[in-house]
C-alpha cells in the first residue's frame, strides 16, 4: 500500500511562531513513517515557505527548498523549486500545525480550501468565529451556553471605564497564547491594558474575571461522533495562565499546575465535557478543538475560549488530555487523517 502524502504546515507569522515549530516537532516525533511520507512546510516569521526535511530548530539554516502550496486544483499539492524550475507535487492530506493569525483563523484554511486539498481541522468559517472571541461568545451565547460577560473596543473607540465592575480581563479578540492579554484591577488601569492588548489586534475584548477555576477538554471527531479526551484544571498561585510566554515551559509554569485528570468528580468531568461538546457543535468545529472553561464554584461552566488547532507540544494540554483517556498522539495524529479523508469523501 502506498504511503500517504502528509504536508504539516508550520511556523507562520503570527506571535504563536515558536510554539507552532515545537508543535510540529513533536508531531514528527510520532508520526507513523510506515505510513506517511511527509512533507514538513515551514513559513517563517516573514511568510516565505520553505520544503525543510525536519521542523527542527534551526529548520531555517538548513537545506530547504523554496515551496508553494498551490490553490490550483489541478495541481493538488505543492510547486518546489529545483534548479531554477519548478516540480509539482501531489499531496493526500495536509496537516496544519498553526497557532494564531493566518494559521488558525481561516486564512489558510481559505488557501487550502482553494487547493482542494483535504486539510485536518475547522473550516474557513468556524476557525473565523472562534478566533474572534466576541462573535464565539455571542454565537454561544444563543446556543444557550454561559459566556463572560464583555464589551469591545474597535479602532478609536473609547469605553466607559465607571460602568465596568472590576477586575476585568483586557485581551486582543483575535489572537493566542495569552499575549497581549491584562487584568485589569482598577480602571486607571484600563487605557494601558487596552492600549497593550491593541499591539496584537485592533479589536480589543473587555470581559469580567470569571470567579472559579479554569478547565479544559480536548476534542477529536466530527459532527455528533465526538471523542472527549480527560478533563484538565489548571490551579494558579497567583495572575492568569499563560505557559507559552514562560522563559522555560518545558519545565513547568511559574505560577500554574495543570492536573489531568482534573481533581473532581465524576459527574462534574462529564458536565464539563457535555458543555464542550456543545460548545464544539455550536461553533461549527471539526476535526479537533481544545474548549477551555470556567467551572464557577456553583458549578456552572463557562465559555473561555476555543483553540481549533491547539498546541501539540510536549507540554501542550491537548495531547495530554488525550493521552490521560488512551490516546497517544500518534493515534491522535491518525484518527484526524482518517476524519479528514473520510470527510471530504462525503
Amino acid at each position: 500500500m502506498d504511503k500517504l502524502k502528509i504536508a504539516i504546515l508550520f511556523g507562520g507569522c503570527s506571535e504563536e511562531h515558536s510554539v507552532s515549530v515545537k508543535s510540529a516537532q513533536e508531531v514528527a516525533k510520532n508520526l507513523d513513517l510506515e505510513k506517511y511520507e511527509p512533507f514538513y512546510i515551514g513559513i517563517t516569521k516573514e511568510g516565505v515557505w520553505k520544503l525543510c526535511s525536519h521542523p527542527d530548530v534551526y529548520w531555517e539554516n538548513s537545506d530547504c527548498r523554496s515551496a508553494i502550496l498551490s490553490p490550483d486544483r489541478s495541481v493538488h499539492g505543492l510547486l518546489v523549486l529545483e534548479q531554477g524550475q519548478y516540480k509539482t507535487i501531489r499531496l493526500d492530506v495536509v496537516l496544519p500545525v498553526l497557532h494564531g493569525k493566518l494559521g488558525e483563523d481561516g486564512a489558510m484554511q481559505g488557501l487550502l480550501e482553494l487547493s482542494g486539498i483535504p486539510y485536518a481541522g475547522c473550516d474557513v468559517q468556524s476557525s473565523a468565529l472562534c478566533m474572534d472571541k466576541a462573535l464565539a461568545y455571542i454565537v454561544a451565547r444563543n446556543a444557550g451556553i454561559a459566556t463572560p460577560d464583555f464589551w469591545t473596543v474597535i479602532g478609536n473607540e473609547t469605553i466607559d471605564a465607571d460602568r465596568l465592575t472590576y477586575p476585568v480581563f483586557v485581551k486582543p479578540a483575535r489572537s493566542g497564547s495569552s499575549f497581549g492579554i491584562s487584568k485589569v484591577h482598577r480602571k486607571e488601569e484600563l487605557l494601558s491594558a487596552v492600549e497593550t492588548a491593541k499591539q496584537y489586534d485592533s479589536k480589543v475584548l473587555i470581559e469580567e474575571a470569571v470567579a472559579g477555576s479554569e478547565v479544559g477538554c480536548a476534542l477529536l471527531g466530527n459532527d455528533m461522533d465526538l471523542i472527549a479526551g480527560e478533563v484538565d484544571q489548571i490551579c494558579l498561585s497567583h495572575g492568569f495562565f499563560r505557559i507559552h510566554q514562560e522563559n522555560n515551559p518545558e519545565n513547568g509554569s511559574e505560577n500554574a499546575t495543570v492536573t489531568v485528570p482534573a481533581d473532581l468528580s465524576a459527574e462534574t468531568r462529564l458536565r464539563i465535557q457535555e458543555t464542550a461538546k456543545a460548545i464544539y457543535r455550536a461553533l461549527g468545529c471539526r476535526g479537533l478543538s481544545r474548549v477551555d472553561m470556567f467551572l464557577k464554584e456553583d458549578g456552572k461552566v463557562v465559555l473561555n475560549e476555543v483553540n481549533t488547532l491547539p498546541g501539540m507540544t510536549a507540554y501542550s494540554r491537548y495531547p495530554r488530555m488525550m493521552a490521560a483517556s488512551g490516546l497517544t498522539l500518534a493515534e491522535v495524529v491518525d484518527r484526524i487523517v482518517s476524519l479528514t479523508l473520510k470527510g471530504q469523501k462525503r
